[in-house]
């Protein structure tokens, strides 16, 4: 990613590693214009403050890599760009002076909103206040959705397969109560339109094989004079006149003059030219049968005629040709047959609509304790985690209930005696709940914790979600807010440890974290001329040392400081060697249970 003109930095070229990044530096030298161009090139919202002073404009380039799944390729090209052949995109995003905002996508000019649905797709951003992904009550469910895995996903497909035929006869139910009489005079012109086309039962093609024949008799003197003509050039005259010999005689002569000729180059020639012959001879004998077929009919004529005259009072009035008007029929019949608005019809939609509402109730029944079941273990899951991240008395409750219908809701659907939304991804709403302290109440967690503290769920979400498919980028900005000490090393260990199978990406101005990356940025400030300046420097291993012991409360100049950073740089390095246990899967977990109670009986 290059950044130039954002803040303080003029221009900076960060390089990220595969997996764990940390970007570091003095308090005011702008870590956060790095997660500020991040934003900016997944679409968020431009401000002109942002742009350095003195430029006529920011701009923040990105090449996103391994751009393979499914949707973030439709995303690229649908908007008219290409994904390179190794599988990368360059995105970019730039910002005026005056804030006008544009976006470019693999070199093409694209609404801003493109980028943020990709970015969508391919990363996350966690900062103090940039936590709007967990704020939607969808993404909550989401989350539920990606720790169940199939417990969820399999009762989920189900349900939407048997909610999308329910929408469907509910919505003609309706459509045919509440325009029965429209649909009746439109059943009638359908009807009287298949009468009309029926009693003249056209064939396919018809017209076009009567035109023909049409021109044909009206043009059978011309056709026989030249259809005779031909004949007598292959064949001869039919009364042997021997000035008329044709085409056949004339290819025997030459064969009887060639077989009397002892030199091989003409005696060769002579069997091309029975070939001839041969070829000739089929010829005239369908020249022959032609003219027997010419016989002036004039009542034929006039048949056909009328037949024509029958013919095009169809395609004048349902289609421009005869295969036009079978194709009318065929819809006509398709649309009568969802137009009966008897009694007996409208009365076996509704007992079909209700009979697919049970089903379907009974499937989001099993959906919903699926996520019961789910929210608990992934609740205790979290609560563990932020024991180890400075909030050990922090509880995490997670509450899955029915989102209740609203007066005239289309898709209300009755549900274990409650009447509710049956929506595409079940009748489900989940909310994520924070108890910061023993006796405090749950509440919705960005009401209960503070920004630093939002930060670290997300961490502890992301890192018991890391074994489920989720976007491959995530970026951390001061998630170590407020922490120190024993809790800092768990921080960062926890990102190294979701380094493992993610980009990671973290702003911190913790060395307890700064220790786990694989690569380290440090944002540096700078004084030349009167104007301050700041740029991005990648440390080689000794410098590491250097700028952990000046985060170390300013040690770098110390012994004692260095001694403490190379500790930490040691104990980060012989953590990520250490190969990460094998946590069983919730499938898994499932299994064995079962297998217990099947041992047990």
């Amino acid at each position: 990613m290059r950044i130039q003109g954002l803040g303080v930095i003029e221009d900076a070229l960060l390089e990220l590693h595969p997996g764990f990044t940390v970007v570091t530096g003095e308090t005011g030298a702008g870590k956060t214009m790095v997660v500020t161009g991040l934003h900016l090139l997944s679409g968020g919202r431009a401000e002109a403050s942002k742009v350095r002073t003195g430029t006529g404009k920011a701009t923040v380039e990105g090449r996103f890599e391994n751009v393979t799944a499914e949707q973030a390729t439709k995303i690229v090209t649908d908007a008219g760009a290409d994904v390179d052949e190794d599988g990368s995109v360059i995105a970019l995003r730039s910002v005026s002076a005056d804030g006008r905002s544009r976006a470019h996508l693999g070199g093409r000019s694209v609404p801003v909103g493109v980028l943020a649905d990709l970015s969508e797709q391919l990363l996350a951003v966690h900062g103090q206040n940039d936590q709007l992904r967990l704020l939607r009550p969808a993404e909550q469910r989401a989350v539920i959705d990606r720790f169940a895995g199939d417990s969820v996903a399999a009762p989920l497909g189900k349900y939407r397969r048997v909610r999308d035929e329910w929408i469907a006869v509910a919505t003609e139910l309706r459509e045919r109560s509440s325009r029965s009489r429209e649909l009746a005079q439109q059943a009638d012109m359908l009807r009287h339109g298949l009468t009309e086309i029926e009693a003249v039962d056209p064939a396919p093609g018809e017209d076009a094989e009567l035109t023909e024949q049409v021109k044909r008799l009206a043009a059978i003197d011309e056709l026989r004079e030249a259809a005779s003509a031909a004949s007598v050039a292959v064949s001869g005259s039919a009364e042997g006149d021997p000035d008329v010999p044709g085409a056949l005689g004339l290819l025997a002569e030459a064969r009887r003059r060639l077989s009397a000729t002892e030199d091989a180059a003409l005696s060769d020639l002579e069997p091309r030219l029975a070939e001839a012959s041969v070829l000739l001879g089929d010829v005239g004998a369908e020249l022959t049968a032609y003219l027997e077929t010419l016989d002036a009919d004039p009542e034929r004529l006039e048949q056909i005629l009328a037949r024509q005259s029958e013919l095009k009072k169809l395609t004048r009035k349902y289609a421009a040709d005869v295969d036009g008007v079978l194709a009318w029929a065929d819809d006509a019949r398709a649309r009568l047959e969802t137009m009966d608005t008897s009694d007996e019809a409208l009365a076996q939609l509704a007992a079909r609509r209700d009979e697919l509402a049970v089903e379907l109730a009974r499937h989001a029944e099993d959906v919903s304790a699926a996520r019961d079941a789910a929210a608990r273990e992934l609740a205790g899951e979290i609560t563990a985690e932020l024991a180890g991240l400075a909030m050990g008395q922090a509880e995490i409750e997670i509450t899955v209930s029915a989102r209740q219908a609203e007066t005239g809701d289309p898709h209300e659907l009755k549900v274990g005696g409650q009447v509710v939304h049956a929506g595409p991804d079940g009748v489900d709403e989940v909310e994520l709940l924070l108890k910061a302290h023993n006796g405090a109440p749950p509440l919705p967690v960005h009401k209960a914790a503070s920004g630093g503290e939002l930060s670290r769920v997300m961490l502890a979400i992301e890192v018991v979600l890391a074994h489920a498919d989720t976007v491959g980028t995530l970026v951390f900005d001061e998630v170590d807010a407020g922490v120190g000490g024993r809790a800092a090393v768990e921080i960062g260990r926890r990102l190294a440890k979701l380094a493992r199978s993610h980009q990671v990406l973290v702003v911190t101005h913790l060395p307890q974290v700064a220790a786990f990356a694989d690569r380290h940025l440090v944002v540096d400030k700078g004084t030349s001329g009167g104007v301050t300046r700041s740029g991005v420097t990648v440390l080689a291993q000794s410098d590491r040392v250097a700028e952990l012991a000046r985060m170390l409360a300013g040690l770098d100049g110390t012994e004692t400081g260095r001694a403490h950073a190379e500790e930490l740089l040691n104990a980060a390095e012989n953590f990520k060697k250490t190969p990460e246990p094998v946590k069983a899967s919730r499938s898994a977990k499932g299994a064995k249970k079962k297998a217990g109670s099947r041992k047990n009986s």
